[in-house]
């Protein structure tokens, strides 16, 4: 990834060096910036690969930062706070952040979500239609509230968050379940991965260790499948994540 380039924008010069370290021991070119003009002038002139962007930049404000970069470039931004405050992390995905991280954090939990990141934004390139961060239902694909979709026997209707089986009695699948399910219909004989599930059901806090996707497909399969030890809907591709492989016909109901 020698040719990946990362700005790391922090106030503190120690974490600024210890980051430089860090990510230049993963292969990554890195450049610093200490305030927001400096931020905003490397972002304009130069060809980044992703941000790393402190919350508290002395007398700067990295969410201004954050706002001011996300009106003319869609590089990636992970946000570093030192307090796990909820309501900063949710400002911070609002204004466009990619991902969220709070000091004191572990070196290899930042290479992880930078990696992490960076393959998201590799895959947003390949297919616009993939959001950076945002909840199942609120991009492009979303569906309309009269619409149905036929799979296999079973047929799946968004509106009231409804499966039926191949009896057409209504399988007990919780809202978790029918959002996953939901993206794979959106998306048949597509392959997803981990971390692209994760961002179209409004996962945030990804890393490659988590087996948060697994165990939901595993979930799923033991309701959907005819064969859930031998699965043929939700299908594995090794090394990457997973296809919806069957056949999805999508048809419009009668309003109630």
């Amino acid at each position: 990834m020698t040719d990946t380039h990362i700005l790391v924008v922090d106030d503190d010069p120690k974490v600024r060096n210890l980051l430089k370290r860090c990510l230049t021991g993963e292969g990554f070119t890195v450049t610093e910036a200490e305030d927001e003009p400096q931020a905003l002038e490397l972002v304009k002139c130069t060809r980044l690969d992703l941000i790393t962007l402190d919350i508290n930049l002395g007398l700067d404000d990295g969410f201004e930062v954050a706002r001011k970069v996300r009106a003319f470039s869609d590089v990636p931004i992970i946000m570093i706070t030192g307090k796990d405050d909820v309501i900063d992390r949710i400002v911070g995905l609002e204004l466009g952040a990619d991902d969220y991280i709070t000091k004191p954090f572990h070196l290899r939990e930042m290479i992880a979500r930078v990696k992490s990141v960076l393959r998201r934004a590799k895959i947003r390139q390949a297919d616009p239609s993939v959001p950076h961060t945002e909840p199942s239902g609120t991009d492009q694909h979303s569906v309309p509230n009269s619409e149905s979709f036929h799979f296999d026997g079973l047929t799946a209707i968004p509106n009231r968050f409804e499966l039926l089986d191949r009896d057409g009695k209504p399988c007990d699948l919780t809202s978790s379940d029918f959002k996953l399910l939901g993206e794979f219909l959106l998306r048949p004989k597509r392959i997803l991965s981990r971390e692209q599930l994760m961002d179209l059901i409004g996962g945030v806090d990804w890393t490659p260790l988590d087996r948060t996707i697994d165990n939901r497909v595993a979930r799923l399969r033991k309701k959907i499948e005819r064969d859930p030890a031998n699965p043929t809907l939700i299908t594995t591709v090794r090394g990457v994540g997973y296809s919806f492989t069957c056949e999805v016909e999508r048809s419009c109901q009668a309003d109630a």
